[in-house]
């Protein structure tokens, strides 16, 4: 294949320039200006800007397979109690209501008797925000103990951190072909899933799904201690993943002798830390057990200053998400004192200090499109309008390259360059017009390999 008139962008020095690029067995073998070879797949990329094909550095893919079918339960699609109730009478089917994106200003902290009152005849089961607590009406709970949960049952329907012993209990497992097709009309090529409960059996469904086609991104999965390596093309064993949270923290030493069996095993650690608690704990634990280059924090929601020389020190890769500003500022302005403002989703401020940055949007508890990200990380723009944290904006060149990078080193930005793989992401202008319209409606052609997994025409 001969892409023709396509601009490449560097980062470094935010230049570009127009070349062709040919594509032999799935890599870039030129870049220049090339003549076309009888018989050769020609695409005229009109001027357009060709970059690698975008990364997110932190996913719940099978999560955001089954969001794709389930019924909004949150902002902005459901603001109050009546359209909660509402929604849910009317969702389609006569199995099981999945919800999803539950926030308490809907409707307070619901229950199974509450979920009863608005739906008794048919199973549902709504999950929080923030990805952890999953609530059950009477009859789920019924369905559930019926299908084999062996876990306890609260009598209020309420599960904190379940995921791992329901699954396909409660559901048919998703399927990964729409969101594949989403991803790829996004210009997304590869993913990062760091979701804790992924063992053997999830990354078994994953390959499956890789080698059927129906799912075309590269991944690399993090999860349990337990998973097994992985030698496929596509697909590769992450970080071991920890699931810290403020209220159930783990004994410091334990924390500290899991991180020296990761490094022991050949793998780093990511560790999820949305509070300036979990932070702390963290970043003391990682300095007993020894670093090792690749660990990661995962949202570092909340900064304060005195953490940040922290971060860099230990050579800490930072994955962080400053779409919720786009999507919950203006609950965090209402929520979070005004003092701690400017620690939420930090980013200008970690580059400037030397901590390695990269993106990625939670899918599905942020929304999925990374443009949407990149915005959300140069405007720093709430909901109603407001800004939050201004100071740590990022340019649109910064944003963009923290897409771009490879799934074993996130803040290592690919380039379109001879050897590296055709995969790549097509867009219908130049950057000097993309980079003040950052929209995936502007995705033209998403290559895999050289292979096509989306085309806008």
């Amino acid at each position: 294949m001969l892409i023709r008139r396509a601009e490449i962008l560097d980062l470094s020095s935010s230049s570009t320039r127009v070349v062709d690029v040919r594509v032999d067995a799935g890599r870039v073998s030129a870049v220049g200006n090339l003549e076309a070879i009888t018989g050769e797949v020609v695409v005229d990329a009109g001027g357009g800007l060709l970059v690698p094909g975008l990364a997110d550095h932190h996913v719940h893919l099978l999560a955001y397979a089954a969001a794709l079918t389930s019924v909004p339960c949150g902002p902005p699609d459901v603001a109050d109690e009546a359209q909660l109730a509402k929604t849910l009478r009317g969702a389609a089917g006569d199995g099981w209501i999945r919800g999803v994106g539950y926030h308490d200003s809907v409707a307070g902290e619901i229950d199974a008797a509450i979920l009863d009152r608005y739906v008794p005849e048919r199973p549902v089961r709504i999950q929080h925000r923030s990805g952890r607590l999953w609530i059950f009406n009477s009859l789920g709970l019924d369905v559930l103990a019926e299908a084999g949960f062996r876990g306890a049952r609260p009598s209020d329907g309420r599960f904190y951190d379940a995921d791992a012993s329901m699954m396909g209990l409660v559901s048919d497992l998703p399927s990964l072909g729409d969101a594949s097709n989403q991803l790829a009309a996004y210009g997304v090529t590869a993913l990062n899933d760091m979701t804790p409960a992924n063992d053997d059996t999830r990354v078994d469904l994953l390959r499956q799904a890789r080698e059927g086609g129906v799912l075309r991104q590269k991944l690399r999965v993090s999860g349990l201690p337990s998973l097994s390596p992985v030698a496929e093309p596509g697909i590769e064993r992450g970080e071991v993943k920890f699931h810290l949270h403020e209220d159930a923290l783990p004994a410091f030493d334990d924390l500290c002798a899991a991180v020296r069996d990761a490094h022991e095993d050949g793998r780093c650690v990511a560790v999820h830390c949305v509070t300036e608690t979990v932070l702390v704990f963290t970043l003391a634990a990682l300095r007993e057990a020894g670093g090792r280059r690749g660990d990661r924090i995962e949202h570092a929601s909340l900064v304060p200053p005195g953490l940040i020389p922290q971060l860099a020190e230990l050579d800490l890769l930072v994955v962080t998400q400053p779409n919720f500003v786009a999507e919950r500022g203006d609950d965090y302005l209402r929520d979070i004192p005004a003092a701690e403002h400017d620690w939420l989703y930090r980013c200008a401020s970690l580059v400037s200090s030397g901590v390695r940055l990269s993106l990625g949007t939670d899918m599905p508890f942020g929304h999925a499109d990374p443009w949407r990200a990149m915005r959300g990380a140069c405007e720093r723009r709430t909901p109603g309008g407001e800004i939050l944290g201004e100071m740590e904006r990022l340019s649109p060149e910064s944003a963009l390259g923290m897409y771009l990078g490879r799934l074993d080193a996130p803040a290592v930005p690919r380039k379109v360059e001879v050897g590296e793989p055709a995969d790549f992401c097509l867009l219908d202008d130049a950057w000097d017009v993309v980079r003040d319209d950052l929209n995936s409606a502007r995705v033209v052609n998403t290559w895999v390999d050289g292979r096509l997994a989306f085309s806008r025409d």
